[in-house]
């Protein structure tokens, strides 16, 4: 066996789960990364991935690698980049462990991050959430379910996978101070308040769903947690419905964290300031809140006011008749 199915062995208990406490999400990331490259550098040397070693990892392969995520499964930039640094995470591990690759390593370590452009952000507009939260048909228990999901969503700002890791026990609908309680990203501890909008939608929806505290909030049929692919599916079938009756919807590629951004929209709307929404919706640092400043129209709009009129006739240049221009010349 060769040294590298020890060290990935190593790299995932020592380093991911026993040092590091990496989150399960961090953890089947890193995973799908490996997997993804050993299948391809098997195909590509012939070398079963048991047998590979870091001579075959080299920089050459890496690089043949990213470039088949892009073209070859049409992965954008941004998810490239995140398959390489789980790959730099892996070989930064493996120079401590075996410099007699310390050449090869080296090199992987030094392939770049692929920069991409921005997309404009999407969010959905007051009419739009309308339409929306009146896609499900409440008379029905998934309905009733998809309502509540879908309302919280807007007016928490959750992250996806902090919505379906809701647990009863983790919602007080109490006044003052309703909240509910999720583990975010990073596995830091948050409280998302609760507009009493969505406090009276909740607790007819509790009622309802009843069950144990460690239950979800947010179940399906059998009970267990809506996934994260789940949200993303029952949000489309919503969107298709919502669009009938507000068709700019169907200009937009709405996910569940379009209802993020449009939560943090809603705020800025209301001229919440940006410290606060980055509180609101638990982002480290207010850098990551700039971006809703580019996005709102309303603060470029008002700047635009702002501005005094340079007093420059509007129109084309027309050039003067070419006899006054000679006439101009002597």
């Amino acid at each position: 066996m060769t040294v590298l199915a020890p060290t990935l062995e190593a790299f995932f208990v020592e380093r991911l789960i026993n040092q590091k406490d990496a989150s399960p999400r961090t953890i089947a990331a890193y995973r799908d990364t490996l997997k993804l490259l050993l299948r391809y550098a098997s195909e590509r040397t012939g070398t079963q991935p048991s047998k590979l070693d870091f001579a075959e990892l080299d920089a050459p392969l890496i690089s043949g690698f990213l470039d088949h995520l892009e073209h070859g499964r049409g992965n954008t930039a941004r998810t490239r980049n995140a398959r390489l640094a789980a790959i730099h995470s892996l070989y930064r591990f493996a120079a401590l462990r075996h410099p007699e690759h310390a050449h090869t390593i080296a090199r992987v370590i030094e392939i770049p991050t692929k920069r991409h452009t921005r997309p404009l952000l999407c969010y959905l507009d007051m009419p739009e959430i309308t339409a929306l939260l009146a896609a499900p048909d409440r008379a029905t228990w998934l309905g009733r379910r998809d309502h509540a999901l879908l309302l919280t969503a807007i007016m928490t700002g959750l992250r996806v996978s902090e919505l379906t890791s809701l647990r009863l026990q983790d919602v007080t609908l109490k006044k003052p101070g309703a909240h509910c309680r999720v583990i975010a990203k990073g596995r830091k501890t948050r409280t998302a308040s609760l507009t009493p909008e969505t406090v009276a939608v909740l607790r007819e929806w509790l009622r309802e769903r009843t069950g144990d505290p460690t239950d979800p909030v947010f179940p399906t049929r059998q009970g267990a947690p809506l996934t994260p692919r789940g949200v993303a599916w029952l949000l489309d079938k919503h969107i298709a419905t919502a669009t009938t009756h507000c068709p700019s919807l169907a200009a937009k590629r709405v996910t569940p964290h379009v209802l993020r951004h449009s939560n943090a929209m809603l705020l800025r709307a209301k001229k919440v300031d940006i410290l606060t929404i980055a509180l609101w919706l638990g982002h480290e640092s207010a850098t990551t809140t700039e971006t809703y400043l580019h996005a709102d129209q309303t603060i470029k709009q008002e700047t635009l006011d702002r501005i005094t009129p340079t007093g420059t006739p509007p129109g084309r240049y027309q050039p003067s008749d070419a006899v006054i221009a000679f006439l101009d010349q002597l």
